[in-house]
């Protein structure tokens, strides 16, 4: 895992549809993930539209985006944050492997571009350093991915959205 989160690209006036699905689970870290995301948006893309759509659990994220993605409106790019942390059974890992299939067909199936960053972590010191933490923050990584990835689509695939 990188040690380092991308620079901040240039701020863009384009007017992007943008929608992060946020799991519940473990709190205080899916809410500090949230909120970095947005906050890291909102400087990046001040023009975009975010929708923030809450589900229980990881393993409720990729049903709940297909569901978006098959609306009559879907968004330009969806960002999928969550945070699953190691235990002492293999169900962590299962659920982290599922997810992220998940999602990698669903981008696919759809040509809708889904940042991952539903984290599967340790331990409760790696989730404070990548979704609290200055230097790792995956919050503000996953905006700047959907802000890439937002540019890049706008650009080439969906230019009368702009």
């Amino acid at each position: 895992m990188s040690n380092a989160i991308p620079e901040r690209p240039a701020s863009s006036n384009l007017q992007p549809n943008l929608t992060i699905v946020a799991s519940r689970y473990n709190e205080r870290y899916t809410d500090a993930l949230v909120e970095n995301c947005v906050s890291e948006l909102q400087q990046i893309l001040p023009c975009a539209t975010i929708d923030i759509v809450r589900v229980p659990g990881a393993f409720e994220i990729p049903v709940t985006i297909k569901a978006i993605a098959q609306s009559s409106q879907p968004p330009t790019v969806i960002i999928a944050l969550g945070v699953i942390i190691q235990g002492s059974t293999e169900h962590a890992s299962l659920v982290g492997t599922s997810v992220t299939q998940a999602l990698l067909d669903l981008a696919v199936a759809t040509g809708i571009p889904i940042i991952h960053e539903v984290l599967l972590l340790n331990d409760t010191q790696q989730a404070e350093e990548r979704c609290i933490g200055q230097t790792l923050n995956r919050g503000r990584e996953s905006a700047r991915a959907a802000a890439a990835m937002a540019q890049l689509f706008m650009d080439r695939f969906l230019p009368h959205h702009q």
